[in-house]
């Protein structure tokens, strides 16, 4: 095969490289995903020309691999070439303006003006707004990068809005946020949260299942108390927190109230600023009882009358345990009860099994008919 001639490719992407290394604003880090994002794009529409595009486009990138390595060192290896050739692959319509970025530094280096990625790799424009703005780190692109579509999308959205850490992505990632919060869901819903991540309008929306408390450290012991369980929890009240989702506030511990001369707890009361509500939660270490539900119901039912502002919505209460008997919950409760028996566990759940189940659960909703 005859040797490839990236010269002029190359000498483009230096000007990138060169452009983005001095810039050491506040936005540097985001200006390495655009630059990443540029260089991807080049480099794909180079393969583009090539005869042999899987053998061309392997000899493209370990030639650009070696001299911008030999310019720049570590950061241009062949794996992390291919990262941004895939990059752009992924998300082709992105709408970045960033040669209009880039453009005002390239001046008197580069005769011509770069071109502008706000274009996909079939040449259309992708200006219609439809696609979000490149604002996480590289390393968390790359993470991305393994998902498919929608899980991408989701996590893409849920690590922007909330501010996650890669390894905070890579917790929820691994505990099955995705799928624990579409088993919570109607059909129409789990469509939804690939489109725009998770909507917090109503009660429902903030449940998963199960729940996953692995932060905790009682996964290893043979028994621990509900008040061994409560004390973790605070302990550990921003991993909670994270785990609880968008709009969660921390109130109070064992929230003592008085009822007709009888001292009342509540285990822990949060309040969600989104939902403009309280969220009251009980633990239970044991199986689900309709007792643990009437307690609850008496909680928010305080709640609702002597302790929520007017303009507040209707507390909501979740009795969070080992087991529970969805049937128990149904006969016990009313329909419209904003009140949620939810199941908790220790360990990080199987991705595989969580998988299993959602597409079961899409497979019953299929064939019921709704």
């Amino acid at each position: 095969m005859k040797k490839v001639d990236s010269t002029e490719l190359y000498d483009g992407i230096r000007l990138l490289v060169l452009s983005a290394r001095q810039t050491v604003a506040l936005g540097v880090n985001l200006l390495q995903v655009h630059t990443n994002y540029e260089i991807g794009r080049r480099i794909v529409e180079r393969e583009q020309g090539g005869a042999d595009r899987a053998q061309y486009g392997k000899e493209v990138i370990k030639e650009l691999a070696e001299r911008l390595t030999s310019e720049f060192g570590n950061g241009f290896s062949k794996s992390n070439l291919e990262y941004m050739r895939r990059f752009y692959l992924a998300y082709p319509g992105r709408n970045i303006q960033i040669a209009q970025t880039l453009s005002g530094r390239f001046a008197g280096l580069e005769k011509k003006p770069a071109p502008s990625i706000a274009q996909t790799a079939s040449g259309q424009s992708a200006s219609s707004g439809a696609e979000l703005p490149f604002t996480l780190s590289w390393s968390h692109y790359v993470f991305l990068l393994g998902l498919n579509d929608q899980e991408r999308r989701f996590y893409e959205i849920e690590a922007a809005e909330q501010g996650w850490t890669l390894r905070d992505l890579k917790r929820q990632f691994s505990a099955g946020l995705y799928e624990r919060l579409a088993l919570s869901r109607d059909k129409k819903a789990i469509h939804d949260l690939a489109r725009q991540g998770q909507d917090v309008s109503r009660p429902q929306d903030i449940l998963k299942e199960p729940y996953v408390l692995e932060f905790l450290g009682l996964e290893g012991r043979h028994t621990y108390s509900e008040s061994d369980f409560e004390a973790a929890i605070v302990e550990h009240v921003q991993h909670f927190l994270l785990e609880l989702g968008k709009g969660f506030l921390f109130e109070a511990r064992q929230k003592r109230f008085t009822f007709d001369e009888e001292h009342f707890f509540i285990d822990l009361v949060f309040y969600n600023r989104l939902l403009k509500c309280y969220v009251l939660i009980d633990l239970k270490i044991g199986k689900l009882t309709h007792q643990d539900l009437g307690q609850m119901q008496m909680y928010v039912n305080y709640f609702d009358r002597f302790v929520k502002l007017d303009h507040e919505n209707s507390t909501v209460g979740i009795v969070l345990c080992k087991k529970k008997n969805t049937a128990l919950v149904e006969i016990t409760l009313p329909q419209d009860a904003n009140i949620h028996a939810r199941e908790y566990q220790l360990y990080l759940p199987s991705k595989e099994e969580l998988q299993q189940k959602l597409a079961e659960w899409i497979e019953e909703q299929t064939t019921g008919g709704d």
